[in-house]
């Protein structure tokens, strides 16, 4: 859950930072686990994992980032407006997966909409497979070496928007578009290449499902992370650290929620997501209950420090 949180929280996080919201993170995060299976489907039988595996990542950046470009389009040339454009977006992204499974990619003489299973070399090693080659012993769960490209993706992002000049011109253009325009940058360029990056993050998320989990490709696999996403990354105040601490959360309460209803039937669904609800309020809505406290001791702790040392008595000249 929490890799999956981490992809979106960063996707929705980027385009923040350029003044859009991106709602369309569950689509994207669609059409780039269909990029994956079709790659998979077509390579999986003739090339080997490690060259699996790249074209895996490139293929999901690549078909969510082009997803994402349409919206990105209409918003920075066409002035539509990019929420009403990646909602409807995901809608088609739905339809047009229900079609292809149902249509053209179910595996011939099955009744559930889902492709074939790919070749075992064409699955991300889970955690436990990894470990295992070290000689150590972990439990056995749905978390793969998937992981390990969200952390990698945190660290890019992080460089992309804070240490380089492509990063300082997005958020300019998210804190004052007339005053960017004014330093020379061009909003539109700088909207189609945010909503792009957006795209392609949250398109990973179909790498972390088809290829580290399921192992083919099935409808509703993104099971609501697009929208959880905005949580997250809200949550964790549009910064990779904050969200990555912030996916944790969410997928503990995701994995707690499961469990819960598992060992105790008798406790409805609705109960689940009301604990989870108050712990996100708690955590997230009053984070900054504390702060004008928190504020008043570091301010006379520095008030402190910074005072002048008083000379000693009884000096003389």
């Amino acid at each position: 859950y929490a890799t999956n949180f981490i992809f979106t929280g960063l996707a929705v996080a980027i385009a923040f930072h350029t003044a859009l919201f991106n709602i369309g993170g569950e689509g994207q995060a669609y059409i780039g686990g269909l990029g994956v299976g079709l790659m998979l489907l077509a390579f999986d039988q003739h090339l080997p994992f490690a060259m699996l595996l790249p074209l895996a990542i490139l293929t999901a950046a690549l078909f969510g980032a082009a997803w994402a470009a349409i919206p990105a389009y209409l918003q920075a040339y066409r002035g539509s407006h990019i929420v009403i454009t990646t909602i409807m977006f995901n809608f088609i992204a739905s339809a047009l997966m229900v079609y292809l499974m149902v249509n053209v990619l179910i595996k011939p003489g099955q009744m559930s909409p889902q492709s074939r299973d790919f070749a075992e070399v064409g699955h991300v090693p889970f955690m436990h497979e990894a470990f295992a080659w070290f000689g150590i012993e972990i439990t056995r769960t749905p978390l793969n070496l998937t992981v390990v490209w969200a952390v990698i993706c945190c660290i890019g992002l992080w460089l992309y928007i804070w240490r380089t000049r492509w990063g300082y011109q997005l958020r300019a253009v998210g804190h004052n578009e007339r005053a960017a325009v004014y330093a020379g940058v061009d909003p539109r360029k700088v909207i189609v290449i945010s909503m792009c990056i957006s795209g392609g993050l949250a398109g990973m998320v179909g790498l972390n499902e088809i290829m580290g989990v399921h192992h083919k490709l099935l409808l509703n696999f993104t099971a609501g992370y697009g929208f959880t996403g905005i949580a997250v990354s809200l949550m964790g105040r549009n910064h990779p650290f904050g969200i990555v601490l912030a996916s944790l959360l969410f997928g503990v309460l995701y994995q707690g929620g499961a469990e819960l209803a598992f060992e105790i039937p008798t406790i409805t669904r609705e109960t689940i997501v009301m604990i989870q609800g108050l712990v996100i309020l708690f955590s997230g809505a009053l984070a900054y209950m504390s702060t004008p406290v928190i504020s008043r001791i570091y301010n006379r702790i520095m008030d402190a420090l910074e005072r002048p040392a008083e000379a000693p008595a009884g000096t003389g000249g």
